[in-house]
């Protein structure tokens, strides 16, 4: 059940950050119960109409909710808001990414929660963080993460426009680090007794994944130029394409290590003693007649012909640019443990593993993501409420 099994979590989650720090959890064998709306429930749930047509799946709703269970509250109501408050009561954890202003209106906040349950962790996932002016804008990864942090401006060429992040990446790491904090917390509440506020913003996990040009700005006042294929300082760490147009990389990082290799497998070993290529300094200022020179001996041969040639040497490090399919076809992905298997209706469905794995308390995940309030029942039931008490909160609206 993993190493979070007899944790009790309670998400109230939307879209993906919060929704993939519940997931994260889940994996991890915590018994994580999704608050839901009425209605469609967690609006990630459109995912299946935006990727096209009458889709009977979801995959990227179901990446983040299986192992969960799910209830439909309607928190607007008395009712609906002491159930909500009762299950939280209950809980080792709270993971949520609903804006901080609209909990408090409800009594949801941080104070109001811990004052009620003081073992509890309190996780609370933000766009801009939980002080400062922007604290209460609304934010996707794409603003926050993406546009804010400088990520995409440091990945646009000079003349070019910024690029398109793909969907959730943002998200999946800002929830990622919601569950370690979490995991944190619950240690320290080991050792205290004490539950606390965890806190993580999507600009913030921006910031620590851009944190190598930052702190190179904080620390001299200048940053790092915007990285261009042809004029890269160190031509051992650069993309290059073969003679079908397939991109590769070498990334010889340590110039004065990873060159004479690829002096010899680019079929010039007098490129060593060559005054324009010698030593890094001067690599760096001849570094565009390099790469053309490069550009030239890759565009020969194939990747598959290349492939050979660089595994030949031990000190040339290199990868394929690989698609999608590709990356489900490698056979490293799958010793990895790139992919599992979730139990689906008697048979199983693939899905992207969350990323961490434990030697000592395996975690695998239990079912697919359920619908909207598929466990509703089973859960008020746990709260110790019988049918008749479960129809009247059924009868106000309280629960779907």
């Amino acid at each position: 059940m993993g190493p979070l099994e007899g944790i009790r979590v309670v998400e109230m989650g939307v879209w993906v950050a919060g929704p993939a720090a519940g997931g994260i959890l889940a994996d991890w064998g915590a018994d994580v119960v999704k608050i839901e709306p009425p209605g469609i429930g967690d609006p990630a749930r459109l995912f299946a109409a935006m990727l096209g047509g009458d889709l009977p799946f979801n995959p990227p709703f179901e990446m983040d909710n299986r192992s969960k269970r799910s209830i439909v509250v309607d928190l607007r109501t008395d009712d609906g808001r002491d159930l909500g408050l009762e299950l939280i009561d209950g809980a080792d954890v709270f993971v949520t990414n609903v804006r901080q202003a609209g909990l408090e209106r409800i009594g949801f906040g941080p104070k109001a929660l811990l004052a009620r349950n003081p073992r509890l962790v309190y996780a609370a996932v933000t766009g801009f963080g939980l002080e400062g002016p922007d604290k209460d804008r609304p934010a996707y990864d794409i603003a926050a993460f993406w546009a804010r942090s400088g990520i995409a401006h440091m990945l646009t060429q000079p003349g070019g426009h910024p690029p398109f992040q793909r969907g959730g990446m943002g998200d999946h790491n800002t929830g990622l680090a919601a569950a370690a904090a979490v995991s944190a917390a619950l240690y320290a509440r080991e050792k205290s007794g004490k539950g606390q506020l965890v806190s993580t913003s999507l600009l913030r996990e921006g910031i620590y994944t851009l944190s190598f040009d930052l702190a190179t700005a904080l620390r001299f006042g200048v940053g790092l130029a915007v990285a261009d294929r042809k004029q890269m300082g160190n031509p051992c760490i650069n993309n290059y394409q073969d003679k079908n147009g397939r991109w590769f990389w070498i990334v010889g990082l340590e110039g004065d290590r990873h060159w004479p290799p690829l002096a010899r497998i680019a079929g010039h070993p007098e490129w060593l003693e060559d005054e324009r290529f010698a030593t890094p300094k001067a690599r760096a200022q001849n570094a565009a007649v390099l790469i053309a020179e490069l550009d030239r001996v890759f565009a020969t041969k194939t990747l598959a012909e290349w492939a050979p040639i660089f595994d030949g040497e031990e000190d040339m490090w290199w990868s394929p640019v690989q698609d999608l399919e590709e990356v489900m076809a490698d056979e490293q992905a799958r010793a990895a443990g790139g992919w599992c298997e979730v139990p689906d209706d008697g048979a199983t469905t693939l899905l992207p593993s969350s990323p961490c794995d434990f030697e000592g308390t395996p975690w695998a995940p239990r079912w697919m993501a359920p619908e909207p309030g598929q466990h509703t029942d089973e859960v008020l039931a746990e709260l110790g409420k019988d049918a008749a008490g479960i129809e009247k909160l059924r009868a106000s609206g309280a629960v779907k």
